[in-house]
């Protein structure tokens, strides 16, 4: 019995296998200090750390809808 090249394409495609590109990690931030500045890219806004929460992870600052980048000295 001849098979049909379109079963044989099938079940060549469920048989090859898929790599999915390796996750990329985040690049690693600094933690805030006291006196450090971020600037919003959209409209300007200039904010100065006052007090340091402490948390493990890093905390983001958004504004508007965008996160908050270090102020270059």
């Amino acid at each position: 019995m001849p098979i049909k090249k379109a079963v044989l394409k099938k079940e060549a495609a469920k048989k090859a296998v898929v790599k999915k590109p390796a996750a990329k990690k985040p690049a690693s931030k600094k933690a805030m200090k006291k006196d450090d500045k971020l600037v919003c890219q959209q409209c300007g806004l200039v904010v100065t750390v006052d007090n340091v929460c402490g948390c493990i992870d890093v905390c983001d600052l958004i504004c508007c809808g965008t996160e908050m980048k270090p102020k270059r000295k």
